[in-house]
């Protein structure tokens, strides 16, 4: 049977270059790493360096802060819950379930993506893990996502978690996707996503070098890549809207900076925020 596809599908080749980034960082392994991804970072270098040296931040510093600020989200749900489970989406070449699945062996951890990029992942991983489950294909945008979640125990908890996606969406396509995992998810023990997003650059000097790039981004992968919100509150009722209860924005600013929790709503300048939302 052919397996559906939407139209929105185009974004496979960052997964290239934020994988390479990943391995540059010394946070992956090599069979992650390709060789697309290394002409892509070589041909942004001069881009990237230039941004962080006079915007304060660019593609590849805001990378390592939304990996590292979900992984230790994700950390602190597996302490709370050793029985946890974990469909991370849009998996691309991130080398999060590899360095999980090596280092917490007692939860479950799956991965899925669109067909192409599935099975590029599945042949890495087959080349560093001795077993490992098949990397789950569907598109997030049809009903066979609801069979992603069918390979889990409800009486577990279940944890949802994408790093650079939503900002590719349309807003009424990302309330879709969003509403999608709540529902899927909802009989589950506790049902928690994890995610990052980009906001609007309110606070930057340089913002219109900002929306230009983002402009690039969007014609080189095909897709609506666009800023959706302003404040940490319009993020929260977007998900509360969709169906889920306990919504909580995080900036780097206070999670490296350790800047009041007094200032959530306010947008403090950061260029990625990261998102914890679940049903309890």
């Amino acid at each position: 049977m052919t397996q559906q596809l939407s139209k929105h599908r185009h974004i496979s080749f960052t997964a290239h270059y934020t994988g390479y980034i990943w391995y540059q960082m010394g946070i992956s392994h090599p069979a992650l790493a390709t060789a697309k991804g290394k002409t892509l970072a070589a041909l942004v270098h001069p881009i990237e360096s230039w941004a962080e040296k006079y915007v304060g931040g660019s593609m590849r510093t805001t990378l390592k802060q939304r990996h590292t600020m979900l992984d230790t989200h994700l950390q602190t749900l597996i302490q709370q819950h050793p029985d946890l489970q974990v469909l991370e989406i849009a998996c691309g070449l991130s080398p999060r379930g590899w360095w999980f699945r090596q280092h917490y062996p007692d939860i479950t951890y799956r991965e899925l993506d669109l067909p192409d990029m599935a099975a590029t992942k599945q042949a890495a991983l087959q080349q560093i893990e001795s077993e490992t489950d098949e990397v789950l294909s569907v598109d997030l945008f049809t009903d066979a996502f609801a069979s992603a979640f069918e390979v889990f125990d409800p009486q577990r908890p279940l944890v949802v978690i994408s790093e650079g996606l939503i900002n590719y969406f349309e807003k009424p396509l990302l309330q879709q996707l969003i509403k999608a995992i709540a529902t899927y998810g909802k009989d589950f023990k506790e049902l928690h996503y994890l995610t990052d997003l980009y906001p609007e650059p309110t606070q930057n000097k340089l913002a219109t070098i900002i929306w230009n790039s983002s402009r690039l981004l969007k014609w080189m992968s095909r897709s609506a890549f666009s800023f959706h919100f302003q404040t940490p509150v319009e993020v929260e009722q977007f998900f509360h809207e969709a169906g889920f209860k306990q919504v909580e924005v995080l900036q780097p600013k206070q999670f490296f900076d350790q800047i009041s929790l007094q200032n959530r709503h306010q947008h403090l300048g950061d260029l990625v925020w990261t998102i914890q939302a679940s049903n309890k």
